[in-house]
């Protein structure tokens, strides 16, 4: 049998991997869940499936956790600038275990792309690569939720304010993502030949694209409240940011993430996602209805 690992499996997107990979009838002996805090599991473990500890900042938690997986899922990690460590750690602690296939959660067209998350992606799919371990990259677009988490503030204001232009954002919601992460754990991807190198397979992940005028028409619509969106120069929405008080290093990350998606750094015209699901993403509106409650 094959034992599959999620780390970060507290975490928003990990713990639906895991209760995805339950759901499509994984025996949950063969489930591993990694947590840097096993406690916050134990709904998982009520599930089932194993929980192991596993910090990205200790290495020595790493090769016990992986001890006796074959497929392994790296959710990245949340703390900017420590990331390509971290994932060093996991993707050496797994080679050592003999971890058989490494799936990642990139982001979204990580060849070219000038978001200024991707930089850290970059390395460690390079880490991957120079692994020698078969690799998996699920280069995943927005979360829908990075929107409609903010729901309530963009009908309260009646406005949406970025500096994305016309650029359109290939959003889904996150339990499709995981959908399309437990989809690529459990396919059977071919190995490399004799001295050949390791294959790695690309996934570029992104749902129907939508621009920030179509996403506040969409909340209009859904809730009723008049909802606009407001385009800046990358210059003035840093500004603006830190007049709401951001500082000016955060201030001009976030302005210039829009200016990646004005790009175009955001959107796909990939069906990769919808192939993985075996069906479409869930619309934008019903994302936004769901939100609403």
């Amino acid at each position: 049998m094959t034992t599959y690992a999620v780390t970060g499996a507290t975490g928003h997107l990990g713990r639906l991997v895991v209760q995805e990979l339950l759901s499509r009838g994984v025996p949950a002996a063969d489930v591993v869940a990694i947590a840097r805090t096993p406690e916050k599991a134990a709904d998982l473990a009520e599930l089932g499936a194993q929980v192991r500890e596993g910090d990205y900042d200790r290495p020595e938690t790493l090769t016990t956790a992986l001890a006796g997986v074959q497929r392994l899922l790296l959710v990245s990690g949340s703390e900017p600038g420590a990331r390509v460590k971290q994932h060093t750690a996991v993707i050496d602690a797994a080679k050592a275990a003999g971890v058989e296939r490494i799936a990642y959660t990139s982001i979204l067209n990580a060849d070219d792309t000038t978001n200024p998350l991707a930089g850290e992606h970059q390395a460690t799919e390079q880490v991957l690569r120079a692994s020698g371990v078969p690799v998996t990259l699920l280069r995943n677009g927005w979360y829908t939720e990075n929107y409609t988490a903010r729901l309530a503030e963009f009908v309260e204001r009646g406005e949406i304010v970025g500096a994305t232009g016309d650029g359109k954002v290939s959003a889904a919601p996150r339990a499709d993502y995981a959908g399309a992460a437990a989809a690529a754990l459990l396919a059977d991807d071919a190995a490399a030949a004799d001295g050949a190198a390791a294959p790695v397979v690309v996934h570029e992940l992104g749902g129907s694209a939508f621009t920030f005028t179509e996403l506040a028409a969409t909340i209009s619509d859904v809730t009723g409240a008049p909802v606009a969106y407001r385009d800046l120069t990358v210059e003035a929405f840093a500004a603006d940011l830190q007049q709401a008080g951001l500082d000016a290093g955060t201030a001009g990350f976030v302005a210039g993430i829009d200016a990646s998606i004005a790009a175009g750094d955001l959107q796909t015209d990939s069906d990769d996602l919808d192939r993985l699901l075996g069906r479409p993403t869930v619309p934008l509106a019903d994302v936004v209805r769901a939100a609403r409650g």
